[in-house]
């Protein structure tokens, strides 16, 4: 088994490629060693002492280093957990599935309320994030997922890769809502939550 890896737009994170499937839907994202309780894997990866985050997307890892490591050292670490993971064929949570843990959805983590009268406006805005921008976000190791619509205001949360990413701001401002205003004209602004 050969595991590529891939530079992402954030200096602190690697995306790895296992050539395999990781998420069958979804995404996960392992803030903290607390978080990747739930996945034998991602806990793997922050026992290493060095890492600071994990995202799992359908056919990628992305892992982000912490203040001082350096990827010459950290990188066959990190591929050593992963060859070990998926040669042995382990489950990627605790259970032997995904039943149960995957990202909650996203009704369950709006931060605002849309109006009824927005529908509309609200179902156009994820249709553009799932079919044009996601698809992008994912190529970067990340993820981003919305969080709510009001007043023109459309609230979204970049993952894995994309968290914390120096040019985060610069996408979500310039990218993700240009391409929302062009589409969908009562979208003002795109703001992180």
């Amino acid at each position: 088994m050969y595991i590529e890896t891939e530079a992402t737009p954030n200096p602190a994170t690697l995306k790895f490629l296992p050539q395999r499937q990781v998420m069958p839907q979804g995404t996960r994202d392992f803030a903290s060693p607390e978080d990747a309780e739930a996945s034998p894997l991602a806990q793997a990866l922050f026992d290493t002492g060095e890492v600071t985050g994990v995202f799992f997307g359908h056919d990628f890892i992305s892992v982000t280093k912490g203040e001082g490591a350096q990827w010459t050292d950290l990188k066959p670490q990190v591929v050593a957990v992963l060859l070990d993971h998926f040669v042995s064929e382990a489950p990627l949570f605790h259970g032997g599935s995904a039943a149960g843990i995957a990202v909650p959805p996203e009704e369950d983590t709006l931060v605002v309320e849309a109006d009824p009268a927005d529908e509309d406006i609200v179902d156009q805005i994820k249709e553009l994030l799932e079919t044009r921008i996601r698809p992008a976000v994912a190529g970067d190791g990340g993820d981003i997922a919305y969080r709510g619509y009001k007043e023109g205001i459309v609230y979204l949360a970049m993952q894995g890769a994309c968290d914390g990413c120096p040019s985060s701001t610069a996408t979500l401002k310039h990218g993700i809502e240009g391409l929302l205003k062009h589409y969908v004209p009562e979208v003002v602004e795109v703001r992180a939550s």
